[in-house]
């Protein structure tokens, strides 16, 4: 057995750990693996080109990006810091757990990209939910403020998780499919999308509690 197109992981490891440019390394590895492989270098280079045509869309995120970044240089988390301090009503508890059903709910019909950490919760989700958690409870320390925008990031996570099985043309419902189908289970994808909604219905409600919990523990600290 030829052992040696491992050695794109050691280029991967090593780059990384010497911090030098992930586009490079990630290339360079790609390149390694295909060549030790036995492929012709222009065969690599060929497979490398037809993949990125195929996803080109992905460029769009270096748009993208550099738009979220100007927003927020100009005033994107203070203004929806306001935006909070103005709502009455307004709680840390009851903003997460209606992102948490945002963001299921749109996964669940297929636009999974719609929230994420850099383009929602980071510009977005968490300043409102720390301005609601000061404005409700006072001030934070640095400790409570790190675990409230742990708290937005796990939502946003949770959210997107148990509710993209739902969409029954995603890549992980044909995992399963696929799965299932290799032990002697045939099944539709619509079925497993069916039978994902009750986890996806159990995992609001666990992590709808959990965001309460915390709001209500915030409040029991001292000021």
């Amino acid at each position: 057995m030829n052992y040696w197109p491992l050695l794109g992981i050691a280029i991967v490891v090593v780059g990384f750990a010497l911090r030098f440019n992930p586009l490079l390394v990630v290339v360079g590895a790609a390149v390694a693996t295909g060549v030790l492989a036995g492929l012709d270098p222009l065969a690599v280079i060929e497979a490398l080109g037809k993949a990125f045509n195929d996803n080109r869309y992905i460029s769009v995120t270096w748009i993208i990006l550099p738009v979220i970044g100007l927003l927020e240089r100009y005033g994107l988390q203070q203004r929806a810091r306001a935006v909070i301090e103005g709502m009455r009503g307004a709680t840390m508890g009851r903003l997460l757990v209606a992102y948490l059903a945002f963001r299921q709910i749109t996964s669940a019909l297929g636009m999974k990209d719609i929230g994420g950490h850099p383009q929602a919760v980071r510009p977005l989700v968490a300043p409102m939910a720390e301005a609601a958690a000061m404005k409700t409870h006072g001030e934070l320390s640095g400790d409570e403020r790190d675990k409230v925008k742990a708290m937005a990031a796990a939502t946003d996570n949770v959210g997107l998780f148990f509710g993209e099985d739902i969409f029954f043309a995603i890549a992980s419902i044909l995992l399963i499919q696929g799965v299932f189908e290799s032990a002697g289970y045939r099944l539709t994808p619509l079925q497993l999308s069916i039978w994902a909604i009750p986890t996806g219905i159990c995992a609001f409600l666990i992590h709808g509690s959990r965001i309460l919990a915390f709001d209500r523990r915030l409040g029991s600290v001292s000021r």
